[in-house]
């Protein structure tokens, strides 16, 4: 019974039909004769029969040869390309991502992120969908997408998740009325045009309440399904927001300034994995920079 061709043997017999000479091959490969030779031989015995004509101390490649090299071609250029794409799968070159994303990420924080991770990685191929946080949440439950960013869902065991609870800031025209030195507070908002989230989300919940407890007059002006449009309505002079630092951070903020809000108004952030299936390592890594600039995002402070 014929046992299993090695890569050895098949890298060899390349070599001495490429020179025509066992000498030859043996200085190519950086073996010696003997060695060259004993391993066309063994590979001769396992096929049944000779490859080469002996004449002389020359070699004559028999038809069944250049059939074989053929395929031994085939097989070690396959074995190559494994060996690069591996290689490439090893140093995060390779790959796609699946990423879903909520609405205020997917604008500019989210594509300006993938963007510079991608840029030195042009064999990486991506899928971004934009849904609401309810769905990203679903698409990453089902092990679909590798990665999600959404608000904070309830925890589910199909699910790894690691949040951050960003204090939201105050953005405002450029030319406004209010005092520069210090947080702005409910009071100094008191009857000002703001443009909210709509009645059920948390933050707009958790500023109705604030404004009740200082006994100011929320002006609810503008009534908006996520933060994006509120930038453009700031930055026309129509409106105040407390707004996600996300969009804070990466939407275009051209005559608008970003202030300090007291009290403490949060929006809770989280990224989401997969709990069921090893994370590819593309993944990994586009998930330790994901979570760096929202470390980053944290940290960062308005204009008081």
């Amino acid at each position: 019974m014929l046992s299993r061709l090695t890569i050895q043997q098949l890298q060899t017999f390349r070599e001495v039909m490429r020179t025509g000479s066992i000498s030859e091959a043996s200085r190519v490969l950086g073996r010696t004769q003997p060695a060259v030779s004993a391993v066309v031989a063994n590979l001769e015995r396992q096929l049944g029969f000779a490859l080469f004509l002996r004449e002389h101390g020359r070699l004559t490649a028999c038809p069944e040869a250049h059939y074989l090299l053929e395929e031994a071609e085939d097989i070690l250029e396959r074995i190559t390309r494994t060996t690069r794409s591996m290689a490439e799968f090893s140093t995060r070159q390779r790959g796609s991502l699946r990423i879903a994303c909520f609405p205020a990420a997917s604008g500019f924080f989210m594509p300006s992120l993938l963007a510079d991770f991608l840029k030195d990685r042009p064999k990486v191929k991506a899928d971004l969908m934009m849904r609401s946080s309810q769905v990203v949440s679903d698409l990453v439950s089902s092990q679909e997408y590798d990665i999600g960013l959404a608000e904070t869902p309830p925890p589910r065991t199909s699910i790894r998740s690691q949040s951050w609870d960003l204090e939201c800031v105050l953005a405002l025209p450029a030319e406004n009325p209010f005092p520069q030195d210090r947080a702005l507070t409910p009071q100094d908002l008191h009857d000002f045009p703001m443009a909210t989230l709509f009645d059920d989300h948390l933050t707009n919940q958790a500023t109705v309440a604030a404004f009740a407890r200082a006994g100011a007059r929320l002006n609810r002006r503008f009534v908006l399904r996520t933060f994006l449009p509120a930038i453009q309505l700031v930055a026309h002079g129509m409106c105040a927001s407390l707004v996600d630092r996300i969009t804070a951070k990466s939407c275009p903020t051209a005559g608008i300034v970003f202030r300090t809000f007291t009290p403490r108004i949060t929006s809770a952030i989280a990224i989401l994995e997969p709990a069921h299936r090893p994370q590819p390592l593309l993944a990994q890594a586009f998930r330790t920079e994901l979570a760096q600039c929202l470390d980053a995002l944290e940290l960062w402070q308005p204009t008081s």
